[in-house]
């Protein structure tokens, strides 16, 4: 090989040399399939993209993140390639992955039917049959639009590039911020030109190396997610590596369509969304506001114990106490519209911190009070719109654990570190335990206020926290609050679904802002830090994922009704109301079930409320002053002695056991 036709390259951590003209998959030696695509210099290509001099080459798995996304653009492309060869008249809208999967906007006359799915997915497979192969071709603005002139939400997004078009959902998989691309997908054998689509890429070397899909549903979206653009038709499916893979994906939603908390909250009466009330509000019966209760009560009492004091504060509040906190101008859109009193403009509060801060305000303070804890269980109100409401976990009118910690620099991480160890406790108690962190940064966009080196102490101190913590950190750049960076605590379920749950934000900037000061001990005046945190996030969510954690079988120490007697006749029921009277002394929630029913039935009815414990009595148990124990899981124990029965219902209560 002449020098001159050879390049310098490093992969796998090691140089080497290699021609000319080298391609990624080349010098990978990858097959499209385990490999389908290279990290050149930290940037996702083609695998058919050129090495030049100096480059670092890496492998993207497709059982990786990156290589799970580039799967799934790549099958969202042959989905828009199938729907517009069946219904020609389709117009393209924004086809970009997602988590577990991907979807495609399309502008059509009629909404897509169950049978008109089952004839894109047959496409789909045909096409994927054929091996396509995926090429990446440059173009002007100008020859964009020239080949694109029938799609006119790819029109608009080219007059968006490097622009608005960024901040469109999906919107960026199609221009990035650069030269525009065009993926031509070709026919293996004639070369030919079978369908085309604006897109940055990159994608699969061919349709062949997706080797599991499955198309969902279809649904109505608004354009660039705007309730005043057109309402486009979206066909959600997913994308795996493997047919194993995608079976426990789709086995996962089996089990999570089984704990959907929307159906369990109706099932076991604990709470419901009147459409009386509005999008979003829901109302907690007995059961639910027992299991609220109880939530509340536990956080009351660690608090209490972890030194904090308990502050209210109202609903609503003059708008200009959100221009003063700085919230005004990046939340607004997440606000009720204010309304007018006294000829002054008020708004429903969406968050607590700016009135926390008045309080702290509210007279001179000295280094010897802080940290300062100041925590509240307080109702805050959000302009969620409509097509992301969804049961519990994400409503419009909610309840936040708030808590807001004002401490001295030297404080900070101590304090940081303390309040880590608080959350996961927590978090523990409430049968979770699979952890990661997520810490969000800013990035160099705009909306993000303050002194970019106090944004740098205040990342370091998260960071260090959460290292020192042993968990897993995932970074999130340009994920933080407008004010300063946060940790997310995400928490896995019982069938392996994320959720993110408790948040501890550092907050250099609000304090400025309201001017809040304290007397150091050298008698100077100093600002202090103030720490977010939010262990439920709402009460409404965290409930809503407890439930389907649970599956609605709530541990005894949560569980509405945590015994139910059952007389095996109606001569044995007023025994276990004895029974039932000294339960409760010993606080346990405990009914006896006298309905005309059979005792049969009854057990039915109480494993289908999910009552943790039931208690049975007939005449030997009664002569024995014993009780027959039957657990929740349908296993029994017979001749158990009451005094035994109750310290074992009132153990696993206190204890927080799960039976």
């Amino acid at each position: 090989m002449s020098a001159a036709l050879e390049i310098r390259i490093t992969l796998a951590g090691a140089e080497r040399v290699v021609a000319a003209g080298t391609t990624a998959g080349e010098a990978l030696d990858a097959d499209g399939r385990s490999v389908v695509a290279a990290r050149i210099n930290g940037e996702l290509r083609d695998l058919a993209a050129e090495v030049a001099e100096g480059d670092v080459v890496e492998p993207v798995a497709v059982d990786s993140a990156d290589g799970r996304a580039i799967l799934r653009h790549s099958t969202a492309h042959v989905m828009a390639q199938a729907v517009q060869e069946i219904f020609p008249e389709a117009r393209l809208g924004i086809g970009p992955p997602v988590e577990n999967g991907f979807y495609y906007d399309f502008d059509v006359k009629e909404p897509f039917t169950p049978e008109d799915l089952k004839r894109v997915e047959k496409r789909m497979r045909e096409i994927v049959k054929q091996g396509q192969t995926f090429r990446r071709r440059p173009v002007s603005d100008e020859d964009a639009r020239e080949e694109l002139a029938a799609e006119p939400y790819k029109l608009e997004l080219i007059g968006l590039k490097g622009g608005a078009a960024d901040a469109a959902d999906g919107a960026n998989v199609e221009v990035g911020g650069g030269q525009l691309t065009i993926y031509d997908n070709l026919d293996p054998r004639s070369g030919e030109l079978c369908w085309k689509d604006l897109c940055r890429g990159p994608h699969l070397p061919t349709t062949r190396g997706i080797p599991a899909f499955k198309l969902m549903r279809a649904g109505g979206a608004y354009w660039r997610g705007s309730e005043k653009n057109p309402q486009l038709q979206r066909i959600y499916g997913t994308a795996w590596e493997s047919r194993e893979k995608q079976d426990e994906y789709l086995h996962m939603l089996e089990e999570a369509e089984k704990r959907d908390h929307r159906k369990l909250g109706a099932e076991l009466d604990l709470f419901s969304f009147p459409p009386e009330l509005g999008s979003g509000l829901p109302v907690f019966h007995p059961k639910g506001g027992i299991i609220r209760k109880e939530m509340e009560d536990y956080m009351r009492r660690r608090q209490a114990e972890a030194g904090y004091e308990f502050v209210n504060t109202p609903h609503i509040t003059k708008s200009s106490l959100f221009e003063t906190s700085g919230h005004l101008p990046w939340y607004a859109d997440d606000m009720f519209p204010p309304f007018e009193l006294d000829g002054t403009e008020y708004r429903v509060k969406p968050m607590n911190c700016p009135m926390h801060n008045l309080i702290f305000r509210s007279r001179g303070r000295s280094y010897r009070e802080l940290p300062l804890r100041l925590c509240e269980f307080g109702s805050v109100y959000r302009y969620e719109k409509s097509g992301v409401v969804h049961g519990l976990t994400r409503v419009r009118g909610m309840t936040q654990d708030d808590s807001h910690i004002y401490t001295t620099r030297e404080q900070m991480a101590d304090e940081i570190k303390s309040l880590l160890r608080f959350v996961l406790s927590v978090l523990r108690d409430f049968g979770l335990s699979d952890f990661y962190l997520e810490l969000s940064t800013r990035d160099d966009s705009e909306k993000f206020i303050g002194d970019p080196a106090e944004w740098e102490e205040a990342t370091q101190a998260l960071h260090q926290v959460a290292t020192e913590s042993g968990l897993e950190l995932v970074d999130d750049p340009g994920g933080a609050a407008f004010y300063g960076p946060k940790i997310s605590v995400q928490a896995k379920d019982a069938i392996g679904r994320t959720w993110q749950l408790s948040t501890i934000q550092l907050d250099l900037n609000q304090p400025k802002r309201f001017g809040l000061e304290y007397q150091a001990a050298d008698g100077s005046r100093q600002t202090p830090v103030m720490i977010h945190r939010a262990l439920f996030g709402s009460i409404e969510r965290f409930l809503g994922v407890l439930t389907e954690h649970y599956a609605g079988a709530f541990p005894p120490w949560l569980a509405p009704v945590q015994v139910v007697g059952i007389p095996i006749a109606d001569a044995h029921a007023p025994y276990l109301q004895d029974v039932a009277k000294r339960l409760r002394e010993r606080g346990v929630r405990v009914e006896v079930d006298t309905a005309d029913d059979r005792m049969q039935k009854k057990i039915r009815n109480a494993q289908k409320a999910k009552v943790p414990f039931m208690l049975l009595a007939g005449d030997e148990d009664i002569a024995g002053g014993a009780v027959s124990f039957r657990y929740r899981n349908g296993e029994q124990k017979n001749g158990v002695p009451v005094d035994v029965a109750i310290a074992e219902i009132v153990d696993a209560i206190e204890r927080r056991i799960q039976v």
